[in-house]
């Protein structure tokens, strides 16, 4: 049997050793001038190079099997071909022709490293670029920008995803494909990602339990982290905002370089943000914030696969604006001193990749440790909990051509709750959370126009808790032990009935459990007392999507709708009760509910004014309980437009550009139960910049208005409205990117 495995190992490291793939060729124009410059990227192997002044470009030590790269430059539609590499040497040439209008892109949160119009699920890409100016010293506004994403908020500090009306833990935040925990369960929590170091941002609209697990019934945003730095060079970026609403600033720096092999970078941010203004000047007290981060990275590459080691910190303060916060701060500042809630988040994953022949094995592991701490007065600890959870995964690529995809894979994680620092309140119990499960995914394309993408996972959970306090407490909980398992599956299909023109639809089975708050919460949260309910049961999805895409060089238009059937829908509500101490107590509830709507988008460039650029999105979304009461937490139809005129050159001015942008919000009557009305508004936003070549170093600039006309408004996912406050009022904001070289 020995000499069976050494003979085993020896045949697969000669394969590995020997195989000595190259793939060079020449990037031009439609013109056939050469194009210096243009990016090639794999993202399968995290790896990249530019080519020189003639346009060539070379990469080695690339590994066997079927690879897709990314071809990209400014200005130009991308190019994305797959090779298929056996101890070779490829040529491959691309011609880029200029296009005004943004082309699809490379996705991987769909399983598969793919185009967006391969994957039968719609993935939406938000490229951080130049013209993605962070207008607020709030992250979640920018991914808002997509149409059927919108966000919970308690002021800048404070904000959570909404994905077609469903949030919390039923929309799952990856942090460059981690699950992220941090928790999410609440609407008082923040995010817990920055923009710092995110290139990209891909969210997926709908159930996507089969790739992710039961927290992704509603959707999925992952943040992108930056790509390394080309082969053979060190460069690095300072970045600055100053915000006038909240005397912002918010700095970051960092550093990368790639080797022929090695590749690293690291990171460090910092937000300060005083309370922030609504309009007419009148401040919110305690909305002040401040954040503090580091992140690194490192790597290796070859034929073998590619290695890779991602740390991040990241520290905040966010003041707690409610009663006791409102009665005692009478004066605007940025330090947290009392009612603030302070996390302290580590979070370090290795993700690593193999190929062998034509086998690609992916194994993924990940830990992460949270410490959430919600101060009253001064040295005064109300909550204080440690949530620590270890991830893992293995996927399986098998042989696949090029119309077909295969993967089959594990995944888990191991969680723990624990409550320190004698706390006030014990608003969670000490616990255990261990999830594991299986799944399968396929791939087929027929007739080089359909294809069909489906796949089935299955789920088990234990959730296991320890007692809080004795029988005779008034808040008194006794351990607890739950089991749940469940299967989730989906079918789809993409159909290109033209180069231009194509329709997508899918169907999928989800599924979430409830999380711990919702089985065990006993104990005062901010302003409410909350109740969990070990009765809950996990909530059951089944969505349909249609959509359909359209593109020619200068015009692109989407259309998509969704139908989306929850039983057991699970969520927090009023009730008539009160603690001993006058508190209003909110229990977690469950109920079947509906949730329907869609979205619409255009973007245009006359072809006569390639230089104006015109877009506009409008998306809707209801949900309402099965006994006609609508549900919570539903945003209201939104309408988006932009206008923007860019210019490659004026005088000593680069790649110039303005741009006006509006926010119609219709008047959101149809709220749940606990919920008011809440009015419509029109918003006005404007912002110029460019860069400037000062000697050899280029400045990139930018300067903005939000809410030019100092609007008093507040917004139907505002929980400060719940304190008679607004959202920010006028706001003035100054970017500046300075790009450097150091090799």
């Amino acid at each position: 049997m020995k000499k069976i495995i050494f003979l085993v190992l020896m045949v697969i490291f000669y394969q590995i050793s020997y195989a000595q793939n190259v793939m060079k060729g020449n990037i031009t124009d439609q013109n056939n001038e050469p194009l210096a410059g243009t990016t090639i990227f794999l993202p399968e192997l995290n790896k990249g190079t530019v080519t020189n002044q003639d346009g060539e470009y070379v990469l080695k030590n690339l590994p066997n099997g079927k690879l897709k790269i990314l071809f990209s430059f400014i200005g130009y539609n991308n190019v994305i071909e797959t090779v298929f590499l056996d101890d070779s040497q490829i040529v491959l040439n691309i011609s880029l022709k200029e296009t005004p209008i943004e082309t699809e892109e490379i996705v991987v949160s769909g399983g598969y490293n793919s185009t967006q119009h391969d994957n039968a699920v719609k993935i939406d890409v938000l490229k951080l670029d130049k013209h993605i100016n962070l207008s607020t010293p709030n992250f979640m506004e920018v991914i808002t920008k997509v149409p059927g994403v919108d966000m919970i908020s308690k002021g800048s500090g404070v904000s959570k995803p909404v994905i077609r009306g469903l949030s919390m833990d039923n929309v799952l935040t990856l942090n460059n494909g981690v699950r992220n925990e941090n928790y999410q369960y609440s609407d008082h929590h923040p995010l817990g990602i920055n923009e710092f170091g995110i290139e990209n941002v891909e969210i997926i609209k709908g159930p996507a339990s089969l790739l992710y697990g039961s927290d992704a019934i509603g959707g999925v945003v992952n943040f992108i982290k930056e790509k390394p730095a080309p082969i053979g060079k060190i460069i690095g970026d300072y970045n600055l905002q100053l915000f006038s609403n909240s005397l912002g600033v918010t700095n970051n720096l960092g550093v990368k370089g790639t080797s022929k092999n090695f590749f690293g970078g690291v990171r460090f941010g910092q937000k300060s943000n005083s309370d922030f203004l609504q309009s007419e000047g009148v401040f919110v007290p305690n909305s002040r914030f401040n954040e503090m981060s580091l992140k690194a990275f490192s790597g290796y590459t070859n034929k073998t696969g590619v290695f890779k080691l991602f740390y991040d910190y990241y520290r905040q303060k966010l003041g707690l604006t409610e009663d006791e916060a409102v009665e005692e701060i009478t004066s605007r500042d940025r330090k947290n001193e009392i009612w603030y809630q302070q996390f302290n988040n580590h979070l370090l994953s290795s993700q690593n990749k193999i190929f062998i022949n034509k086998y690609k094995l992916e194994f993924n592991t990940a830990y992460q440790t949270n410490d959430l701490i919600h101060f009253a007065g001064i040295d005064t600890t109300e909550i204080a909990m440690n949530l620590s959870t270890l991830t893992y995964e293995t996927k399986l690529y098998l042989p696949s051509s090029e119309k077909s995809e295969y993967i089959i894979g594990v995944q888990g994680f191991n969680q723990t709750n624990k409550n320190f620092n004698n706390a006030e309140v014990v608003l969670l119990p000490d616990a255990s959370i261990d999830n594991y499960s299986a799944f399968g995914l396929l791939k087929y394309t027929f007739f080089k126009k359909l294809k069909l993408q489906t796949g089935i996972r299955y789920d088990y959970k234990m959730i296991s808790t320890q007692a809080v306090g004795l029988p005779s407490d008034y808040n008194y909980r006794e351990p607890l032990n739950k089991y749940y398992g469940s299967f989730s599956s989906s079918f789809g299909a993409t159909y290109n009935y033209t180069e231009k023109l194509l329709f997508r639809a899918n169907f999928a089975a989800a599924y979430r459990t409830p999380n711990l708050a919702e089985l065990t919460s006993n104990g005062k949260h901010e302003l409410r007392y909350e109740l969990g309910n070990k009765s809950l049961i996990p909530q059951n999805a089944y969505e349909t999507d249609i959509s359909s895409h359209f593109h020619t060089d200068n015009f692109t238009f989407d259309i998509a709708g969704f139908y989306n059937i929850i039983q057991h829908y699970i969520f927090i509500t009023p009730t008539n009760d009160t603690t001993p101490a006058g508190n209003k107590i909110f229990k977690y509830m469950q109920s079947n509910a509906v949730l329907f709507g869609g979205e619409t988008g255009i973007h245009l460039h006359p072809k006569q004014m390639k230089w104006l650029h015109f877009e506009s999105t409008f998306s809707t979304v209801i949900g309402m309980q099965q006994n006609g009461n609508y549900l919570p937490f539903i945003p209201a139809n939104k309408l988006h437009f932009e206008v923007m005129a860019e210019k490659e050159k004026i005088n000593f001015l680069h790649d110039a550009f303005v741009k006006v942008n509006s926010l119609t919000a219709l008047k959101q009557n149809s709220p749940a139960p606990e919920e008011e009305t809440t009015q419509g508004y029109l918003l006005f936003d404007i912002c110029v910049g460019a860069s400037i070549k000062i000697s050899n170093q280029l400045l990139s600039i930018a300067i903005g208005v939000n809410n030019i006309f100092d609007k008093k408004y507040v917004d139907h996912l505002s929980t400060l409205k719940e304190l008679g406050f607004y959202n920010p009022g006028r706001n003035i904001y100054l970017n500046l990117k300075i790009p450097f070289g150091i090799k």
